[in-house]
């Protein structure tokens, strides 16, 4: 659930951490789709037989794909500051993969508000720790430091 916050109270949500985002099942017909986008068609993603033979046992998805996934999450657990008209991708500090995605695994975001800072008047750079995790894994698909800029009227 996004959460809607004045300018003069952005220090208040550093260190804010949102419900965790609703589950969301990463079929194989979505893997397929982002090989197809990326031109990234390693057997590992697309070919179930060959991919049983690992030692995932299964197709896996895209690191990439489980990355790009959290433009998806962030409309859940956002910290939006009113008078908010536009939002940029600003990249990230920090991307690690720590756990293989399996085909039909559930995967949620949870996230932390680590820094806001107006850089200059109207525009606030926002910097959030995002936490990717897998349904019954005790290890997450990945953490992710993401800074974006909200642009405020």
């Amino acid at each position: 659930m996004t959460t809607l916050i004045d300018k003069q109270a952005v220090q208040d949500y550093v260190g804010f951490e949102p419900a965790p985002t609703e589950w969301l099942t990463i079929s194989q017909e979505r893997i397929n789709q982002f090989a197809d986008c990326t031109l990234d068609q390693q057997f590992i993603h697309v070919d179930p037989e060959r991919a049983k033979e690992t030692p995932f046992g299964s197709t896996i998805a895209h690191g990439f794909l489980s990355l790009s996934l959290l433009s998806h999450f962030a409309e859940q657990y956002s910290v939006i500051i009113k008078g908010f008209y536009m939002g940029i991708n600003s990249g990230f500090d920090k991307v690690r993969f720590l756990a293989p995605v399996k085909v039909n695994s559930r995967i949620r975001a949870k996230a932390k508000i680590l820094s806001i800072t107006e850089t200059k008047p109207g525009s606030f750079r926002v910097s959030t720790e995002v936490t990717l995790e897998i349904e019954g894994e005790e290890k997450p698909a990945l953490v992710a430091e993401w800074i974006s800029i909200q642009m405020v009227a």
